[in-house]
Formats: structure tokens, sequence, C-alpha cells
């Protein structure tokens, strides 16, 4: 059931960002904006979504590793890609202690895995199997397209937003519609419309994420596994955190828990949900697939 939830959960919210562009396009009155400022978000993003494994391994120096060099790593990737009919993924190996793992790829032929040494050490095998199952699952989901065109969307509705706030000061507001400027008004687009579409995009990314645990927790047929691994993650990235350099806060929403040290106000605008609600979310789902 939480399965269809979140899926639909996802569509409403991608609804909800094509909304918000027509509201900033219906704010400056005319196509014309609407149409470039759509089509350079489009084509900013598009580059971004093609490139996006390389910009992520590159920005944790990752490096591809072999059967031989990772015999555990490839061993369950490469079980759980046979069990889901899939292609294999290139596996790759971050030198950090920070314990952390991400998936990256446009879809299941161009796809990554990427795990950091930390959490190689941290987690058994049965833990690294529910994490690489979370993994594989947001690749097989398309995570990697929903989040482009969501950030696309969003970048179209911050674009907008400026396009909004100059016309309004500077060329008199409009669409051909008989008004003085408001520049407070389009003040008020430029600071609420990105904020509006950065909860949007923050909401969609933990749906996501719930949607990866619980298709990886039935990939693994083993929920607790994910929610043991998900405890023990908590408390190793509190403990060495990962320094917020731009690179790592770009690939930061793609990791399987907040690399970062958070708390308080930050919680609120973390990609990832907390913790402990994932982990209560496996155990019902463990207790459904024992029922």
């Amino acid at each position: 059931m939480n399965r269809y939830t979140n899926g639909l959960k996802t569509v409403a919210l991608l609804a909800l960002l094509s909304g918000l562009i027509l509201l900033a396009g219906a704010w400056i009155g005319g196509r014309t904006g609407l149409v470039v400022a759509f089509g350079i978000a489009v084509v900013t993003n598009a580059y971004t979504y093609f490139n996006s494994d390389k910009r992520a391994l590159r920005s944790m120096r990752a490096y591809p590793v072999t059967s031989a060099q990772q015999p555990l790593l490839y061993r369950v990737v490469q079980d759980l890609s046979m069990a889901s009919g899939q292609p294999m993924p290139a596996l790759y190996v971050s030198p950090t202690d920070a314990p952390n793992a991400f998936a990256t790829g446009r879809n299941p032929e161009h796809a990554a895995v990427c795990c950091t040494e930390g959490i190689l050490a941290l987690l058994d095998e049965r833990e690294l199997r529910g994490v690489l199952g979370h993994e594989l699952s947001h690749v097989y989901n398309r995570d990697i397209l929903i989040s482009s065109v969501a950030a696309a969307m969003a970048s179209g509705i911050m674009l907008l937003a400026q396009f909004s706030y100059f016309l309004n000061v500077f060329g008199g507001g409009g669409g051909g519609r008989d008004q003085r400027s408001n520049p407070l008004g389009a003040l008020l687009v430029v600071i609420l419309g990105p904020i509006a579409a950065s909860l949007v995009q923050l909401a969609i990314s933990r749906s996501r994420e719930y949607q990866a645990d619980e298709s990886g927790g039935r990939l693994t047929h083993d929920p607790l596994a994910l929610a043991s691994a998900l405890a023990k993650l908590e408390s190793g990235t509190a403990q060495r955190p990962l320094a917020p350099t731009p690179a790592v806060q770009t690939t930061s929403a793609l990791m399987i828990a907040n690399p970062f040290n958070a708390g308080g106000m930050s919680q609120l605008f973390s990609t990832h949900p907390p913790i402990p609600e994932r982990i209560a979310r496996l155990q019902a789902l463990a207790r459904e697939l024992t029922a």
C-alpha cells in the first residue's frame, strides 16, 4: 500500500510544481518568459541528467573496483541484480571513513553504485545487502529521472520569478494588462517562488527515499537488515560527517543517509526523511511480509 501511496505522492508533487510554473507564467503575463525560462531549465538539467553519474562519483573521489578487489560487494550486487533481472551496475568505492552509499545513473543500463570505505567497515554482510537493495531500487525506480524532472521544473520557477521581478521593476509589469508595476509583489514572487519550489523538491526526495526503502526491503526479502543498517548509519554519520563542500552538497541528496551534521531547523530542509521514521516503516513492512 505504501508503495502506491508514495508513487501517487510523487505524481501529485510533480503536478504541484507544474502548477507553480503556470502561476509564475501568469504573473509575468505572457508566453515568452515562460517558454524561455523553462527551455533554459530543461537544457541545463538535461545536461545534469546525462552527466549526473560522472559528477557524483568525481565529487566523492570514487574509484572503480572489481570482484577481486571487493568480492563481498561484487557478490551481493551481482546476486541482487540477477534476482531483479536487471543489468549489473558499475561498482565504485569512495576513500572516506564517513559511512554512506549512493547509486547514480539515468537507467539500469547506465548505473553505478558507490560505497564509502567507512560503510564497508561499519556494516555486516546482511546489513550491506539491505543498503545495496535500497540503492539498486533507486536505479530501478528511475529516481534520477524523477529528480531531474523536478529540478528542471524548480529551476524554471526560479528563472520565471527573476523575470517577473525585472519586468515589473524595469518594464512596468504586464502581459498587455493595464496595470502599474508592483515591485513589492514581484519581490514576493522572487522570494516565495523558489522557496515553494525547493520545498516541493524536498518532499519529492523524501517520498523517493521511502519508496527505495520499501522496494529494497522487498528485493532482499529482509527489511530489518536495512533498518539495522540505518540505525548504525545514523550514529556513524553523526560521528564522521562529511565536510559540506559544494561538490559533496550536490551529491548528498543521492546518499542513503544525510552525510552532514543535521539537527533542529536544518532537519526540516533535509532531503532525507528522519531515520527513526524510516526504521518504523521497515519494521511494519517486515511484519507484512511475514504475516
